[in-house]
């Protein structure tokens, strides 16, 4: 089975992970102490995060998450990136910046000088060494697709569900040390959604979002978290941002190219998926390719540990059969979102109800 079909089947399966572009959340104040700030309005602090340049940082991220998703381990893309024990985020403020992910005793590290991106593993001594050319630098996130940014994140979810929520300030909270706002977002009575609620704290000074919590319905603590639980705003020893390969480590090395081929496939996704909808329940619907389910899985790569699964196996062991006017397919379910891979090869996926999604297929 080709990669390329294999990856976009399994990220259908994955899209629950991340329904509604919710990826990077964190754990709402409980116990914290409550720092006496001057009043600010939801508005104004809205306003503030989306135009915030915090500059440079050094901090830790903690992640976990209670979403009800199956174990479905390393099968699907992006999964191991919520079971990381931990994260630690470095920025000049101006472009460059390195990630250490540690889960158990191996540690994934990114580093991005504005011009290259290496990415290293030590769990099997590898490294893949990104040349960005200048047209591909461009291009937003050239090189930087694996270095996951809390800041961007909450910039863009605030800007994706503002108009559709109502929005106020809670209070306020200390969080990895500093005094922060409570920033609320709370759906719409038209809005279906699975979600109940999005808290943002937001850092008083700087206006960095220091965590953020999406709560779904029926429960009282989040179902996904990523919080800074130590940060430090001062400029970074330009060192931490060159990597050298430690010795012995095989190294790969690639150079991005904008050419035909690749605006021609933007183009056809662009074609392939369309949006239903807005706000909290948006639904993204799509076809994937008419061989993606019935392909074998690959074997086992040189250099890579674990092995590729087969997405008709998985869609069997983890998901829900389901049928309706829309058709026949598999439904996958969290607490914050579902998907629906239909026989046929379409899919649809938001942070929405199942009937949401089976209204969404039905359109044509």
């Amino acid at each position: 089975m080709k990669p390329k079909t294999k990856g976009i089947t399994a990220a259908v399966l994955g899209t629950a992970l991340g329904a509604g572009g919710l990826a990077f959340v964190a754990m709402p104040a409980s116990a914290d102490d409550k720092p006496a700030l001057p009043q600010v309005s939801a508005e104004d602090l809205v306003q503030s995060v989306v135009k915030a340049k915090p500059g440079a940082f050094d901090g830790t991220l903690k992640v976990s998450n209670d979403l009800g998703l199956p174990a479905i381990g390393n099968a699907v893309p992006g999964a191991s990136a919520l079971n990381m024990d931990s994260a630690h985020i470095f920025t000049d403020g101006a472009g460059k910046s390195r990630l250490a992910v540690t889960q158990g005793a191996s540690q994934e590290t990114v580093v991005h000088d504005g011009t290259t991106v290496w990415d290293y593993s030590s769990k099997t001594n590898t490294a893949t060494k990104v040349t960005i050319p200048a047209d591909v630098a461009q291009q937003k996130g050239a090189g930087s697709e694996k270095t996951p940014d809390p800041v961007t994140a909450s910039t863009e979810l605030l800007a994706k569900v503002r108009e559709s929520s109502t929005v106020s300030v809670d209070g306020t909270a200390t969080v990895a040390g500093r005094p922060a706002y409570e920033l609320v977002l709370t759906p719409k009575p038209t809005e279906r959604t699975l979600l109940r609620e999005i808290r943002v704290a937001v850092d008083s000074q700087t206006r960095l979002p220091l965590r953020v919590a999406v709560l779904s319905n029926g429960t009282a603590t989040p179902a996904l978290e990523v919080a800074f639980t130590e940060i430090e705003f001062t400029q970074q020893p330009a060192d931490l941002f060159t990597f050298t390969p430690p010795k012995g480590a095989k190294v790969q090395e690639k150079t991005p190219t904008v050419d035909q081929e690749h605006k021609d496939l933007a183009e056809q996704a662009k074609q392939d998926v369309k949006v239903v909808g807005d706000g909290w329940d948006t639904v993204v619907t799509g076809k994937v390719p008419a061989d993606a389910l019935n392909a074998a899985p690959k074997q086992q790569q040189s250099g890579r540990e674990g092995r590729n699964a087969d997405p008709k196996a998985l869609l069997e062991r983890f998901a829900k059969k389901v049928n309706g006017a829309w058709g026949s397919g598999y439904l996958v379910t969290t607490k914050v979102g579902s998907a629906v891979l239909t026989d046929d090869g379409r899919f649809a996926a938001g942070a929405v109800p199942e009937q949401v999604l089976y209204e969404a297929l039905g359109q044509k």
